[in-house]
């Protein structure tokens, strides 16, 4: 099938996905704003999170910035081509989101109060877009790590699926679905807007509040 004839909302099968690489894309090793590591091993303690809501550089600065956020860092998941480019994620043909991980200190902020950010920094009922963003690669998803993960963010979904129901949205279209092999993306998409300030950060929020959680500004 050809890259520029496939429909990139349509989910890809595997039969039909890029082949991808062995070797992984190379990225820096600290961050660019919190100076810590980008990659394993993190902290002892810690715990991580994965987070699919459109372009991932605005995302991932909504992350950042909240106060227990150790590190994030931009990559794809939840396809199936290994070690995929940017320029194949957008085709469409590897099946990926683009994903945040957020990396935390638990005892400062919780899982619930990361599902807040998450549900209230874009729309979670566009499906395979987000605002003129369109494509597989901007789907809503939460690829949650174990049960506990699981169990929290199906409950943060229905409630906040109410509020929106009651703000007159359709229902959410975000995929909660098990953490797979998060692949990072290349050097430049690291904390993209630290680097290039004022750079493209488009702002898909519905505005409706999440009651999951605590308020964080």
């Amino acid at each position: 099938m050809s890259i520029f004839g496939f429909r990139k909302t349509q989910t890809v099968a595997p039969e039909e996905a890029l082949p991808g690489r062995d070797t992984p894309l190379e990225v820096p090793e600290r961050h660019a704003v919190l100076g810590t590591p980008l990659k394993p091993p993190y902290p002892e303690g810690s715990d991580a999170a994965e987070f699919a809501l459109g372009c991932f550089w605005a995302e991932e600065r909504a992350f950042w910035q909240v106060p227990g956020v150790i590190t994030t860092a931009v990559g794809y998941e939840g396809g199936f081509t290994p070690n995929p480019t940017y320029e194949e994620v957008c085709t469409g043909r590897t099946g990926h989101a683009e994903t945040v991980r957020v990396v935390f200190d638990p005892a400062t902020v919780t899982y619930e109060q990361l599902l807040k950010v998450f549900w209230e920094s874009h729309d979670p009922t566009q499906g395979m877009r987000q605002g003129n963003d369109v494509g597989t690669q901007y789907r809503s998803a939460i690829f949650y790590k174990g049960g506990e993960q699981k169990a929290v963010a199906d409950k943060s979904a229905a409630d906040f699926g109410k509020k929106l129901a009651e703000a007159g949205y359709g229902a959410i279209t975000t995929e909660i679905v098990p953490a797979g092999e998060f692949y990072f993306a290349e050097d430049y998409h690291q904390q993209y807007l630290h680097k290039v300030p004022g750079g493209y950060c488009p702002d898909h929020s519905t505005g409706v509040s999440c009651p999951v959680g605590l308020n964080l500004g």
